[in-house]
């Protein structure tokens, strides 16, 4: 990865920060815009997974809407530049400003993710003087063969209305005077390296089509999620994630007709752009022997290993050694799970070396808290390196 390449040009730079590869980031971007392309699909970036504001700069030149799960990542997404009427907002606790703001701003649709949920923006839009256009997040109950703390397509997640929900009401829906129903949403997890389970979300969504229309419901999107997996194992080896893959199995197999088919990337655009650049404060061995290497990054930096058990290819990439020792690389928070990763092989490693923890772009910075009063951390641009 890029830190390895420009480790000596690292040092001068106050750790812990985030690295950001942006030639990496275009040729991501370069890639999925091509290959949906080809279908003629709809893109949208998951602003949860990082809105550090230059990667969101260069994610709306490549022309992709924003995918939001929060008022004020709407909010973001509209400050930032984004069209409304590419923007899509879903979550399953929007509180009643978050959604008079949506209906303000006439985005694309407002993902509506429960019956009260329906009603009530009915009622506001109702107050507004509008006609709100929806999309109904449907919880297609799908193994999606991932982390379950990720899997959100399960029949008891707490995302999306249950399927039988809908059909047991559907003449209350048809009779909401102030929504338009111009969508479905459907997303049933996030780190899919499995291919295979998005063949058994295609044949899923087709049978919901087909019934949905039956009934007399008709919408112009199909929004099928994201959930596109990356390499956190070695992430040398697939840098830009197989989006040609994904694109071709969603067209062999979803039978949609004319419809729009949309797609919300978060994770799979910048992931591998972003390295977590670390220093060793100490080493330390345990009572038990085990021997720890203390990092002046923490959970409160990049949360997933502790909230997840989430994996990290971690590299000392300043070492001269090249003896390699098993470490457990710890955090400086005041907590025991602050862990990056246990009997990790890194060469040797001493005091103030540099210790990159990879594929940091997604869910790193975005998730980064200020427990223990600790500072945020900064950013470094690749194309502002000299």
């Amino acid at each position: 990865m890029l830190s390895r390449q420009i480790a000596s040009k690292l040092g001068a730079y106050e750790t812990p920060f985030y690295l950001y590869d942006m030639a990496l980031l275009r040729q991501t971007l370069e890639s999925v815009v091509y290959e949906s392309k080809r279908y003629g699909y709809h893109l949208h970036y998951a602003i949860k997974a990082n809105y550090d504001d230059r990667i969101l700069a260069t994610i709306r030149e490549y022309g992709l809407g924003i995918d939001c799960a929060s008022g004020n990542e709407l909010q973001k997404a509209i400050e930032a530049g984004f069209n409304p009427k590419t923007i899509v907002y879903a979550g399953v606790g929007k509180k009643d400003k978050e959604l008079r703001y949506a209906i303000e701003q006439q985005i694309l649709a407002i993902n509506v993710e429960s019956l009260e949920e329906l009603y009530l923006l009915d009622r506001l839009s109702a107050e507004a003087g509008r006609i709100t256009d929806v999309a109904l997040r449907i919880n297609p109950d799908i193994d999606p063969k991932t982390n379950h703390c990720i899997d959100t397509g399960q029949a008891d997640s707490k995302f999306g209305i249950s399927y039988e929900e809908i059909l047991e009401h559907t003449e209350e829906l048809k009779a909401l005077k102030n929504l338009k129903l111009i969508g479905i949403h459907l997303h049933i997890g996030s780190q899919i390296r499995e291919l295979h389970v998005f063949e058994n979300m295609c044949l899923k969504v087709n049978l919901i089509v087909e019934n949905l229309e039956r009934l007399g419901f008709s919408f112009r999107f199909v929004d099928v999620g994201g959930g596109l997996g990356v390499n956190y194992d070695v992430p040398e080896n697939e840098p830009i994630p197989n989006f040609a893959s994904l694109f071709a199995i969603i067209h062999n197999h979803l039978k949609v007709g004319d419809r729009e088919v949309h797609f919300e990337f978060g994770r799979a655009i910048v992931a591998e752009c972003g390295e977590l650049i670390t220093r060793v404060l100490f080493n330390k061995t345990t009572a038990t022997g085990r021997r720890l290497l203390i990092v002046d990054a923490s959970m409160t930096e990049l949360i997933r290993p502790a909230l997840y058990g989430s994996y990290h290819n971690i590299e000392n990439i300043t070492s001269e050694s090249e003896l390699p020792k098993k470490y457990t690389v710890v955090g400086t928070a005041c907590e025991s799970t602050d862990v990056f990763q246990e009997n990790v092989s890194l060469k040797v490693s001493k005091r103030g070396d540099l210790i990159a923890i990879k594929s940091a772009g997604a869910y790193g910075m975005s998730m980064a808290s200020r427990y223990n009063l600790h500072d945020l951390p900064g950013a470094v641009y690749s194309d502002q390196i000299e």
